[in-house]
Order: structure tokens, then C-alpha cells, then sequence
């Protein structure tokens, strides 16, 4: 299959190799037709950039602004699409989670100065190198690995104390599941986050409005009720994954990954300097 260099813009995640996974070697499958969703992950993950900023800056400068929070539960699931879509397309698994591995390892003092985190509490780079393990296991199936690798990734998630902890495992797995079909992506997403919610209590108010749902007619009452706690608004990412962006931004993969560590710093010199 030919692809412009247009289009080629268009099907190059960060952090993976851009080159066709296949043309040249017709033995192995071309993943990019398989995948439903937006394949821009440059621009996905900046938005999502944006997002933790305003989750951790929530959390660490305006913990009395619960709304930043709830706009920081966008960021996860653009990850995690984001690592999707780079291990569909890396010519190397192993190194794809070599640079995932090393970016968690040198951001983590960092999320613990900005954050006031201790190593015991791992950033998000910990979850996404289980999930992205189990993810390599459930594609090679090697003695059982489609078996093994998913339960050991999630056993670990909870054991390690990995961020969203197996939960947040668990939904890489489902929404790889149904990466080839756009109606299948948002049913994950829709199912698992109206689930995940059910772990927090309903939101009273948004922006200062109180939230009265339960005077609303039902079904519309209990719909809304579902949708009004902390994670459901993981929802707000699902048009950004499943509408796909003509163009992609160019950025070095070496920024990509750097960006993450420093928002922490960021983080951490603001709290110095107001608080």
C-alpha cells in the first residue's frame, strides 16, 4: 500500500517508528488499517498535556477548585489511546517500552517533589509500561502470553500501586479490544467509565451551579446522575479519539516524552513561588 507523505504525517505516533510497518515486508500485517480512531498522537498528546496540567495544578495550587479535576480525568484516556495507536505502529515493542520505562523512571522524582508523592505512589508511566506488556503478550501469543500477560499486568497494577491501578489497566486492554471500529471504541469507553465512576460520589455542583438532577424526568434523571461523577468525565476525550484530525504536528519524539516531566517542574516552581 502507497502512502503520501500527506498521509504519512497523518499515521506517525510519537515515539514509534514512522516508516509502513508493511509494503516492504509483505509477511508482516499493516496495523494502520486497522485502527478506527484519531491517529494524530502529537496533537493528542499535548491536548492531554493540557489536561494533567490542570488536573495536578488542581491539585497542588487550587485544591478548592474541584472542576480542574474533573478536567484533568480527560487526560488518561488520550494516553492510553495515544500508546495504542505507537504500539500498532513501532517496528520494536522493546524499545517502544524501553522509552516508556525510562521516562517513568526519570520523571518519578520530579512527580514526587511536585506532587508530594513517595515511591510508593509510581506515576503514570508505571501503568502504561504494565498495560503496554500486556498488551505485546495478547498480540505474540508465545506460550500462552495472550493468557498470562494480561492477568500478570493487571495482578501488578494492584499490587505495585501503579496509577488507576487495575482499573486503568484493564481499560487498555478493552479499548485495544475494539481498536478497528469506531462504534466499538465508544461502547468501551462509554460502559467502563459509567463503571469506574461508580468508585466516587456524584458531583453537587459544577462551576458553582448546583446540580439538582434528581428533580429531572427520568430516564433523563438517572442517565445524568451516571455521568455526573469524577471519572465519567473521561467521556469529554472520546470525539477527540474517534474523530480523526487531517494533520498531525511535527515534534521531535525526544519532546514528546520530555514534555511530561516538565509539567512536574513547572508544577513544582509555581508552588515555590505562590505557595
Amino acid at each position: 500500500m502507497t502512502v503520501s507523505r500527506n498521509e504519512s504525517s497523518v499515521f506517525s505516533p510519537s515515539g514509534a517508528d514512522s516508516r509502513p510497518v508493511s509494503g516492504s515486508d509483505p509477511a508482516r500485517p499493516d496495523h494502520r488499517i486497522r485502527l478506527a480512531g484519531n491517529t494524530a498522537t502529537r496533537i493528542l498528546k499535548i491536548i492531554a498535556l493540557v489536561f494533567m496540567f490542570i488536573d495536578h495544578s488542581g491539585k497542588m495550587l487550587f485544591p478548592g477548585v474541584a472542576e480542574m479535576r474533573y478536567l484533568g480525568r480527560i487526560a488518561y484516556p488520550l494516553y492510553v489511546w495515544c500508546m495504542i495507536v505507537g504500539f500498532e505502529y513501532t517496528r520494536s515493542v522493546p524499545k517502544y517500552l524501553l522509552r516508556v520505562v525510562l521516562v517513568g523512571l526519570a520523571s518519578q522524582p520530579l512527580y514526587m517533589l511536585a506532587l508530594n508523592h513517595t515511591w510508593n505512589q509510581p506515576n503514570i508511566f508505571l501503568t502504561l509500561s504494565l498495560a503496554l506488556c500486556g498488551l505485546w503478550g495478547m498480540r505474540e501469543t508465545k506460550f500462552f502470553s495472550h493468557l498470562w500477560a494480561p492477568a500478570a499486568a493487571v495482578l501488578l497494577a494492584g499490587v505495585l500501586g501503579a496509577d488507576y491501578g487495575w482499573k486503568g489497566v484493564l481499560f487498555v486492554f478493552l479499548l485495544w479490544a475494539v481498536r478497528n471500529t469506531r462504534p466499538g471504541i465508544a461502547a468501551v469507553m462509554i460502559a467502563y467509565f459509567l463503571f469506574w465512576g461508580t468508585y466516587y460520589p456524584i458531583t453537587p455542583s459544577l462551576f458553582g451551579f448546583p446540580l439538582r438532577l434528581s428533580s429531572l424526568p427520568e430516564p433523563l434523571s438517572s442517565i445524568l446522575t451516571a455521568l455526573n461523577r469524577m471519572e465519567s468525565y473521561g467521556l469529554l476525550a472520546m470525539p477527540l479519539i474517534l474523530i480523526r484530525f487531517k494533520h498531525d504536528w511535527k515534534m521531535p519524539a525526544w519532546l514528546s516524552y520530555g514534555l511530561y516531566p516538565a509539567h512536574l517542574l513547572l508544577l513544582w516552581v509555581l508552588e515555590k513561588i505562590f505557595l
